[in-house]
């Protein structure tokens, strides 16, 4: 494979540090690294097709995939996954007791689109009938404004969703009672405040996270990585060689997790949330693989048709790349 010059746009992780840091090369590549944060990656990537090889949005790809005109196509690396129960705040004077209080609500959140919000919309329909005309969506920026969604959308009739602007923020419409709840992956400002009227849906919410991984199997998908389709028809190895690095990337990561003579994270016990993660999630907890994560991408496409975010359902074949089908990466035995 020919020596190619190409730019890299990811989150600085434990996860892509040995690739931003050249510990780890991707052989046949000269990577200009661009670490970022998730939300101007997306909309430098999705707005402007900024980069050669990009973290991405797993709901706005689905999004773009199903109008038939995707810019990037997917490896299935699983950059960033995360429980999200815990990102449900509300206000204690509005009779919210239980997630079915959610219907008839006006709640915030960042972006339609955001895949966090993606899951839990699918999580309150799946587990407690709420769908998403059962509630009216206030999109802003939580403790800062945001211009708005990253991609234009247009929704079904009886889906209310109203953008705030750029000059309020959501903490400040939970604040003052104009909204009853957010859901987001930052935590409101007035939620740390002494006395504050603003508390967690599940103030347990480990457990809560955990018990519905023995339900469903999924630690849910938020991110996956996405190469620029015109590199990856012009170079059909390419997909599965940076499956392989990254791959690599997060054994290392995972490995360090156990060493004990240095820890390599500042926590007091990396060891043992180790295992204690282990023992609920089991050795392969965080999965890379097309085959092994079918099932809940396959759920993340129902969740964006049901949500209106997609005219149809997309078969999750449409968002990878078919060199990376049979590619397998378990995390079975590192860091022991």
């Amino acid at each position: 494979m020919a020596k190619h010059d190409l730019t890299l746009a990811c989150v600085p992780t434990d996860r892509t540090r040995p690739i931003l840091d050249g510990t780890i090369e991707v052989p046949g590549l000269r990577l200009r690294h661009l670490p970022g944060e998730p939300e101007d990656i997306f909309r430098r990537a999705l707005r402007d097709q900024e980069f050669d090889i990009t973290e991405m949005s797993m709901s706005s790809h689905i999004t773009v995939t199903a109008r038939g005109d995707p810019h990037y196509v997917a490896i299935p690396v699983f950059l960033s996954r995360a429980f999200r129960h815990s990102g449900i705040f509300m206000r204690k004077d509005r009779g919210i007791r239980e997630p079915a209080d959610l219907a008839g609500k006006r709640i915030g959140i960042p972006e339609y689109q955001q895949t966090a919000i993606l899951w839990i919309r699918g999580m309150l329909r799946d587990e407690h009938g709420i769908g998403v005309r059962d509630v009216e969506w206030f999109t802003g920026g939580v403790n800062e404004p945001l211009p708005g969604e990253r991609i234009a959308l247009t929704l079904p009739s009886g889906i209310k969703v109203i953008p705030i602007g750029p000059d309020r923020t959501l903490d400040q419409l939970l604040r003052g009672g104009e909204i009853d709840a957010v859901i987001s992956t930052r935590v409101p400002a007035c939620h740390d405040e002494p006395g504050s009227m603003v508390v967690r849906l599940f103030p347990d919410y480990r457990k809560v996270e955990s018990e519905y991984f023995q339900r469903t199997g999924f630690f849910p998908i938020m991110h996956t990585l996405a190469l620029r389709r015109r590199i990856a028809d012009a170079n059909p190895e390419l997909p599965a060689v940076l499956f392989r690095a990254f791959a690599a990337a997060r054994d290392r990561a995972i490995a360090e997790l156990g060493m004990v003579n240095a820890f390599r994270v500042t926590l007091p016990w990396p060891a043992a949330v180790l295992e204690e993660t282990r023992a609920v999630l089991g050795m392969d907890f965080w999965p890379y693989g097309f085959r092994r994560c079918y099932d809940e991408v396959a759920t993340m496409t129902r969740y964006a048709f049901e949500d209106g975010l997609t005219p149809r359902r997309v078969v999750p074949e449409e968002l990878f790349h078919p060199s990376t089908y049979e590619l397998v990466a378990n995390c079975y035995m590192l860091g022991g």
